[in-house]
């Protein structure tokens, strides 16, 4: 008899689909990663090597990481919790204990066909609309054309450190410099600011498409991370609020903005909550040891990463200790805690190894934290050393019958002392670093031009909890304040554990980065610094408390007719406000035509050229674009002090060693005057183009406008 095909090949569930497309990305980014630092660090990294290795590594990973990726609420509990003799209850249930029941949320094993083709679509639909309205930053002035120009010499070269190249330039010279913003002079070489991770995916856009390929990435990771993001939300809400989680994420500016030019923090959005799916989908060792793995390679992303995954070395040590006193399921923390400082210690290896300057610019902000990250660790074992005896003392203390009201009072009051906090504090800085007084004349430049009093010590801190209001709205804030209580009420009193590692990594980053975002204060700019936990833990929270409040409607016995209102009600209040604020910018892309303007003027450099740039704002922004773009020698030549221009007897000076050398000298500056005593002025460049506004007390509405000339000379 002939077999037909349901007989032959068992079609996958929804919600095995929903499970797999939303755990896959963050396996994918990692085996990438582990693939291509190894031959970054030996300089191979090149298509031909990286490319089959990358996707070895990636299947590999995928193969062992989705082998059962049944996701929460599908049992008794999740098994990365329960299973630790944290809870009983369902991840995505409310958490009273009891398993999924009829009604509840059924997690993302219970998806329906339409719930994941909502998640596809919202996540579908992201990626189209960013890539349409995607950016072109590629001339440096600020972080994003520093990633792209760091992963365009990765891309083409493949190896770090640059090589100043200065046999270019008749050999080395007291007036020549070879670095530029976002490019350290650094050991004899110029070594990229920021961590490798980012850029390395960025190249896979480059060696596709070129500038444009690798212009089109982000758009593609930002759909990549509303769909993990949609993902975690189907485990811990259920699979019917992952659309609705999509969507509110989706919309959101910060999201939106980080999503079409190269960042770093989309990438660390897609580890950070890729693990969360991952660990809770966890049934065994190996897979609570490529969850630690995820989490850990956020490191070699961002290094704020360190901050975001200190829960997850607490959760693991909290595993661990839990199996010494003989609780089920703690057998998932020494994988876990292996896995995690796996990830994370080849994150360290290529910031020591490959960005040893920027972790030098950095100290003061990572070092505090690796003795925090130190002495958790430290404090893990020696609690799983003695947990045996903690045992009994911390189930008498868990029983102290105001412990829970007092977790959830805890959990409302930071988000009232953030709230507040604009009219009790206001916090300064005094310019003390040279760094900090180009910041400080940054900041009353920006004022000036919102119209407020000039003070460039002002940072704008005490408003970051405003900052989130006006990304996804009040009542969203309101809605994740009332689940965060409500959790940490349900975790004190021995439920919902699967929300334990969840909760952690959320109120954690929030409260630390809440307290000092550690940016210039300008938005849409100093949005992103919410991008990788804050605004996606705000959503989550808040979608699973507009769950908990649709449920208790219900309870009090309201009609279908009152449930439906209250949940369009509540989807509109979740979703209106994000959308709101972002239309004065959504469809505005910032940048474009940069990337046309950039090819003239590589095509009006001789193939044989050295170029120097010869005033400082240039210099700045196009000596690493014209060496690694352009791929001919690039240097600045170094200005007198308390001016923009060098002097003439040095550029002359050069002028000379270059043709000594038998390569044509060309000049670059901002003004045709100021070549005007080299040679004939020729206007390479004349950008006219948008860029992004940079509101200090107010949500950005609008972009402003911005022109960029580059004159170049051939004495």
């Amino acid at each position: 008899m002939r077999t037909t095909w349901p007989e032959r090949v068992r079609r996958p569930s929804a919600g095995r689909v929903l499970a797999v497309a939303s755990a896959a990305p963050a396996l994918v980014l990692a085996g990438w990663l582990l693939a291509g630092l190894p031959l970054l660090l030996l300089g191979w990294f090149r298509p031909l090597a990286a490319v089959p290795l990358g996707l070895a590594a990636a299947a590999l990973l995928c193969r062992y990481g989705l082998r059962r990726p049944p996701g929460a609420g599908s049992g008794p509990g999740s098994r990365a919790a329960s299973g630790a003799g944290v809870t009983t209850g369902s991840a995505s249930g409310d958490g009273s204990g009891r398993g999924s029941e009829p009604g509840r949320a059924p997690g993302v094993e219970g998806a329906t066909r339409w719930q994941v083709a909502g998640v596809l679509a919202v996540a579908a639909g992201s990626g189209v609309l960013n890539a349409l309205l995607h950016s072109e930053q590629l001339v440096v002035r600020r972080d994003p054309a520093t990633y792209a120009q760091y992963a365009v010499w990765l891309a083409t070269r493949g190896a770090l450190p640059i090589p100043y190249g200065e046999a270019a330039f008749g050999g080395p010279d007291a007036a020549l410099r070879f670095d530029s913003v976002g490019f350290f002079d650094h050991g004899g070489a110029v070594v990229p600011q920021f961590m490798p991770g980012p850029p390395m995916v960025y190249a896979i856009g480059h060696w596709l498409g070129g500038l444009p390929g690798l212009l089109l990435t982000p758009p593609v990771l930002g759909a990549l991370a509303v769909l993990v993001f949609a993902g975690t939300a189907a485990r811990l809400a259920g699979a019917r609020w992952a659309p609705l989680a999509a969507l509110a994420l989706a919309v959101c500016l910060p999201v939106l903005y980080t999503s079409r030019t190269t960042f770093s923090e989309i990438p660390s959005l897609i580890l950070l909550f890729g693990g969360l799916s991952l660990l809770l989908d966890a049934r065994s060792r190996l897979g609570a040891a490529l969850a630690g793995l995820v989490f850990g390679l956020a490191v070699l992303v961002r290094i704020d990463g360190l901050r975001d995954v200190l829960p997850v070395l607490a959760y693991a040590g909290l595993l661990i200790a839990l199996r010494r006193a003989g609780a089920p399921g703690g057998r998932l923390g020494p994988p876990l805690l292996g896995g995690l400082l796996a990830g994370a210690g080849l994150g360290f290896a290529a910031a020591f190894l490959l960005a040893e300057p920027y972790l030098d610019y950095l100290e003061a902000s990572w070092k505090p934290l690796l003795a925090v990250c130190g002495a958790v660790l430290l404090l893990t074992l020696a609690a799983a050393a003695l947990a045996p005896r903690l045992a009994g003392p911390l189930r008498r203390a868990a029983r102290v019958r105001w412990l829970p009201e007092a977790a959830a009072g805890l959990a409302a009051a930071v988000m009232a002392a953030f709230a507040v906090r604009p009219w009790l504090q206001t916090v300064t800085r005094r310019a003390v670093t040279e760094e900090d007084r180009t910041t400080a004349e940054f900041i009353e430049k920006t004022q000036v031009a919102n119209g407020l009093a000039a003070d460039g010590t002002r940072l704008y801190y005490e408003d970051s909890l405003h900052w989130a209001a006006w990304y996804v709205g009040v009542p969203a804030v309101l809605l994740a304040t009332l689940a965060a209580a409500v959790l940490a009420r349900r975790l004190v009193r021995g439920r919902a554990g699967g929300w334990l590692l969840p909760l952690a990594v959320i109120g954690w980053t929030t409260v630390t980065t809440l307290y000092r975002p550690a940016i210039t204060p300008d938005h849409p700019w100093a949005a992103r610094r919410l991008v990788p936990v804050v605004l996606p833990g705000l959503i989550l929270l808040a979608v699973w408390g507009l769950k908990r409040i649709l449920r208790a409607v219900r309870e009090r016995g309201h009609g279908p007719g009152a449930r439906r209102g209250a949940a369009v009600l509540g989807a509109v209040l979740l979703v209106a406000p994000a959308a709101v604020t972002s239309i004065g910018t959504a469809f505005t892309p910032v940048g474009r035509g940069e990337r046309a303007a950039v090819g003239s003027l590589c095509a009006s450099l001789p193939r044989d050229a050295s170029v120097l740039t010869v005033e400082r704002v240039t210099a700045d922004r196009f000596t690493q674009l014209v060496r690694g773009v352009c791929g001919v020698p690039a240097a600045r030549v170094e200005v007198v002090p308390g001016t923009d221009l060098p002097s003439p007897a040095d550029v002359t000076r050069l002028i000379g060693r270059i043709r000594a050398a038998g390569r044509t000298p060309v000049l670059l500056a901002a003004e045709a005057g100021q070549l005007a005593p080299y040679g004939t002025p020729v206007r390479a460049m004349a950008l006219r183009t948008r860029q992004d506004e940079r509101s200090l007390t107010e949500a950005p509405n609008g972009t402003w406008s911005l022109s960029v000339d580059v004159w170049t000379a051939v004495p």
